[in-house]
């Protein structure tokens, strides 16, 4: 599988949801490792734009295996339990807005000095529309706006149209963990 296959595909594990009897069959930990692997084979050296959002997907990998623990079993601390619930879900929100903030980012820094202007220029506004809604569904989700449905819905059209563009952008030559950029 290519490497930004394997994010889109980690996407889809990530925000994705399957369920069979109350139970996730599209484990968000895996999804987060599909993305780190595809973000490091197109990785070219320590400081790479690449390497900065593969170690974020690793790092949601182990919120999100955090975050699937069951904590309420201890009936004898409540208060503790929710306030680390409401902990480990902010930081796996806001992880998960990063991580794909800086996935896209590095996939568009990649396209846009190859002459792909418009490719890139999509997964900017991509990019912009699922980081905004996220943090507008943050907001709503604590009771600070009260939107209705209409920015989940917009969110879940843009996550969805964000995977599509990175599926067909993961035939790209330039998009290939083989190639090198040509020097002038």
């Amino acid at each position: 599988m290519r490497p930004v296959a394997k994010i889109a595909t980690g996407f889809v594990f990530a925000f994705g949801a399957l369920r069979f009897n109350g139970l996730d069959l599209l484990f968000d930990p895996v999804g987060w490792g599909l993305c780190a692997s595809g973000l490091f084979q197109l990785q070219r050296s320590a400081d790479d734009l690449f390497g900065r959002a593969g170690f974020f997907a690793v790092a949601m990998v182990c919120i999100s295996l955090v975050a699937m623990l069951r904590l309420d079993m201890n009936p004898s601390y409540p208060l503790m339990v929710s306030s680390v619930k409401h902990v480990i879900g902010i930081a796996g929100t806001a992880g998960a807005l990063i991580a794909v903030w800086l996935s896209v980012e590095a996939v568009i820094r990649r396209i846009r000095p190859c002459g792909d202007i418009s490719g890139a220029a999509l997964l900017d506004v991509l990019r912009w529309a699922v980081a905004g809604l996220g943090v507008l569904g943050i907001l709503a989700e604590y009771g600070y706006a009260d939107l209705g449905f209409v920015p989940a819905i917009a969110w879940f059209a843009a996550i969805v149209v964000l995977i599509v563009v990175l599926y067909r952008s993961a035939h790209l030559p330039y998009l290939s963990p083989t190639w090198e950029p040509v020097t002038s």
